[in-house]
């Protein structure tokens, strides 16, 4: 059974010509291959669209870009504090621990007119909370007194890894 993926004779009867001409197709395209390469590179078909993938991303749409103006030290020590705490509010829907104690949270920045600029990362790429975590982040740190307006960037260096998670964390979900 499954011999056309090695190319193997198995002692099972031929049913007709055509499956005969197949399995010997078969057998010739896998010994010419044996090495595990490929004798020409794969090329992708006409009629797919490559573009979107090549591309750099899109713009944020109008609005939606970080305006921040020169970083004030002072207002970010004094609004700080607050941000961490509304942050808090915020958990992975799949694990149930806030996201700043995952150490998701990578640096907040906050400019003299009391915008706050969130630089965060997921646990993965591919996370499915993706679109929401992000602008949960915007609208609860855009709720905190004093801040006029909040953007969130998603960054991936350096990568999350679980050494970023606090021992409070840790503790929660028992990775001692």
């Amino acid at each position: 059974m499954f011999s056309f993926l090695t190319g193997k004779k198995t002692d099972e009867p031929e049913v007709n010509a055509s499956a005969s001409a197949t399995k010997e197709r078969v057998a010739a395209s896998t010994e010419s291959q044996a090495d595990g390469f490929h004798d020409t590179p794969f090329v992708a078909p006409e009629a797919w669209n490559l573009d979107a993938l090549n591309a750099p991303p899109p713009p944020p749409p109008p609005g939606q870009e970080s305006q921040l103006g020169p970083v004030d030290a002072a207002v970010t020590a004094e609004l700080q504090p607050k941000v961490i705490e509304q942050i808090k509010t915020v958990f992975d829907p799949e694990i149930p621990v806030d996201i700043y104690e995952l150490g998701l949270i990578y640096e907040i920045i906050v400019d003299s007119e009391k915008r706050a600029l969130i630089n965060m990362t997921l646990t993965s790429p591919a996370c499915p909370s993706a679109q929401q975590i992000p602008q949960e982040v915007r609208y609860k740190v855009k709720a905190v007194p004093g801040i006029t307006e909040a953007w969130v960037e998603i960054v991936w260096e350096p990568p999350w890894s679980k050494d970023r998670m606090s021992e409070v964390a840790k503790l929660t979900l028992g990775m001692f």
